[in-house]
């Protein structure tokens, strides 16, 4: 089986290499059966890395440790799920991972597009099969998954890391890998609308969706990270700044940016170069990415190790990348220039420009900090670090300032914002502004950071409410119907903007999430057996501790009684679990006790089984599960954008009872005065 799994590996390197070659040769020949044959090598790819992803999915769940990369990931005791889910827990897995899932979007990619983009498909086909071939070299020359033992055959495997084995862990990797390897496709399309020199819009409507995939699952598998790293490592926060964390991050942010500035190269013809140059950008990012966690140049608890050939052969690779995407720009800037500049910084336009310029100074501002350590210490000798505190002194007036701007840039107009429309779509919002903090400071809450958090999130907030009564108002005016058709054929017939505006309520309820950690308490106590103490309004109590086994591990748990106001409310129970094999690696299992207010956080990090005795580690998060619902949110209105703009069009009609036809969305803008759709 090892022996099938390398030769699908050195099959589809060359059935790559043939799609590459005829699909260029195709197009400069205007050669439709070589375009097609490249189009038909590609899929073939795809089905080779099925059947190789296939073999090493069947040698987990068999146990064969002839193969390497077996041993080293799994062994007889772990659960069949994190067998199978060990595929992409190492390094060589991953790497096949991301080729594997690149064929079949690839593929997918191709299939959809393959007539309506006729002239961009052939160097679509060329660049995403290069990037494949690179990938596939890394495996076939470095890192092959499929490697065997020469001389004998281990009876059990070293098994995955205890700290990978966990339920986030199942999905947390796949979704960042989604989020990594479906921006190669808009990286395709937008390198082919430059080759070809058809830099208008077409390309940019091929790729929304697949860039409104790519940023949904990259912000599925941060919080995805987030949720592990609250519940699984035990310090009682979410985000530590950990170098493999910002390496989601930074493509997170120039997605963002590219889904923001597209729609005014949509409504304006404008930012034609920066939406190809943040395209380019975001796509690097997630390359750079990849070679931070693989590479070993910087230090992780989630990095998978030293590399320095894969260091090497990943410079080069970017090099290229950059050097030849950034060529092809500066060759068409005569043709992505556009007619048209920016009315005013006083309009969405500007909104936007401004929205990006710091998305993009926050991306490489937490590339700069990231790698700072491994710069100093090629530059000295010593390797300085930079912790929390410097990332959140930077990034929390960043963050703000966009929080500022997710409720400004809905409000303002295309083109230019009059004084009119300032003080009518400004007005209700600007008050409750001010009086959020002021009332905070009546409340001994101070108002840097925590006030002025709190008053944008309250400023966005009204603003979005604003846009859904203002535009329900509207329709209700013109079919006669109440508010709540009027509200549901609002958003049924303009799913994309208020999908959007969904989306932007939930970075205000992730952030009055992070302003939380201001009020954070934290203490660490230790009790004998039936001692108890007061943290904040709580009192614990120790009611012993128990040790059990289940075949993989040891569980030692401990009982702990919780009291609020002189009653108990709860029994909680904080372990720690030792695994076979991985008993000098002791997993912190944390016990949380949810609530809308604030979470109670025990972690168990030391005991004394003789004396039933525990240390406890205590800590009150206030506001810190509004991170997650923003989070489910985000994705709500995320999967409502990505609605077809037909979906639910015949049922909506069927609510409205008058025989007024429903305005546009236009129609609706300029009963607003003049306001554009997201």
């Amino acid at each position: 089986m090892a022996s099938l799994g390398t030769f699908t590996l050195l099959a589809a390197f060359v059935v790559s290499a043939y799609a590459a070659a005829a699909a260029i040769v195709g197009a400069r020949r205007a050669s439709p059966s070589l375009v097609s044959s490249a189009i038909g090598a590609f899929y073939l790819v795809a089905a080779l890395l099925t059947v190789g992803t296939a073999v090493i999915v069947h040698a987990f769940a068999t146990d064969d440790y002839s193969i390497k990369y077996v041993q080293h990931y799994s062994d007889s005791f772990q659960p069949l799920v994190y067998k199978l889910t060990a595929y992409w827990g190492g390094l060589d897995g991953s790497i096949m991972f991301w080729v594997f899932l690149l064929a079949v979007f690839g593929s997918i990619a191709i299939r959809v597009n393959r007539e309506r983009q006729r002239e961009l498909i052939p160097y679509v086909v060329a660049v995403i099969s290069l990037v494949e071939m690179f990938f596939l070299f890394l495996m076939v020359a470095h890192k092959n998954p499929f490697d065997t033992f020469l001389v004998s055959v281990p009876e059990n495997g070293r098994g995955m890391s205890p700290l990978l084995q966990n339920p986030y862990m199942v999905i947390h990797p796949p979704a960042l890998y989604v989020g990594f390897v479906a921006m190669t496709i808009p990286y395709a399309f937008g390198m082919a609308a430059l080759i070809t020199g058809h830099v208008d819009d077409s390309w940019l409507r091929a790729v929304r969706r697949w860039t409104i995939v790519s940023w949904l699952f990259l912000s599925f598998g941060l919080a995805l990270g987030m949720i592990w790293a609250y519940e699984v490592l035990g310090w009682g926060g979410y985000w530590g700044w950990d170098p493999v964390e910002n390496a989601g991050l930074l493509p997170w942010f120039t997605a963002t940016a590219f889904l923001h500035s597209a729609l005014v190269q949509e409504r304006r013809g404008l930012l034609r170069t920066w939406n190809v140059t943040l395209v380019i950008v975001t796509f690097f990012l997630t390359i750079f990415g990849t070679f931070m966690t693989r590479s070993g140049v910087v230090q992780s608890v989630h990095a998978f190790g030293e590399d320095r050939t894969m260091a090497v052969m990943f410079t080069v690779f970017m090099v290229l990348l950059l050097v030849v995407s950034f060529g092809f720009v500066i060759r068409r800037l005569g043709l992505l220039r556009g007619q048209q500049e920016i009315d005013s910084w006083l309009s969405r336009e500007g909104a936007v420009r401004a929205n990006n310029w710091l998305m993009m100074f926050a991306a490489f501002f937490l590339l700069f900090a990231t790698m700072f350590p491994t710069l100093s210490e090629a530059l000295t000798g010593q390797r300085m670090t930079v912790g929390p505190p410097f990332f959140n002194t930077w990034m929390l007036p960043i963050g703000l300032a966009l929080l500022f701007l997710t409720g400004v840039g809905p409000l303002l107009a295309w083109r230019r914002t009059t004084p009119a429309n300032l003080k009518e779509q400004f007005l209700a919002p600007a008050i409750v502004a001010v009086a959020m903090p002021v009332a905070l400071l009546l409340l001994g809450v101070p108002i840097w950071p925590v006030g002025a958090c709190f008053a944008l999130c309250a400023f966005v907030t009204v603003t979005i409410v604003q846009e859904f009564i203002r535009g329900a108002a509207v329709r209700r005016r013109a079919s006669g119907s109440n508010y709540l058709v009027a509200m549901a054929t609002l958003v049924a017939r303009s799913k994309r903007r208020y999908g959007g505006y969904l989306v932007h309520l939930s970075i205000v309820l992730m952030f009055v999430g992070f302003a939380g950690e201001a009020f954070k308490v934290e203490q660490q106590v230790l009790l004998k057996l039936g001692q108890q103490a007061s943290v904040g309004h709580y009192v614990v109590r120790n009611d012993g501790i128990r040790i059990t086994d289940d075949g993989q591990k040891q569980m030692i748990t401990g009982h702990v009684a919780v009291f609020r106001d002189g009653r108990e409310i709860d029994s909680v129970y904080p372990g720690k679990w030792l695994y076979r094999q991985h008993e000098q690696e002791p997993v912190s299992q944390v016990a949380i006790r949810r609530g809308v207010a604030e979470d109670l956080y025990i972690v168990m990090p030391d005991f004394e089984l003789q004396n039933q005795s525990m240390t406890l580690q205590i800590v009150i998060n206030p506001l810190v599960d509004w991170i997650w619902v923003g989070f489910c949110l985000l994705g709500l209105g995320t999967l409502m954008a990505l609605l077809p703009e037909e979906m639910f069009g015949f049922e909506t009609a069927r609510l409205v009872a008058a025989t007024v036809p429903v305005p546009s969305s236009d129609a609706v803008d300029r009963e607003r005065g003049g306001q554009g759709g997201r």
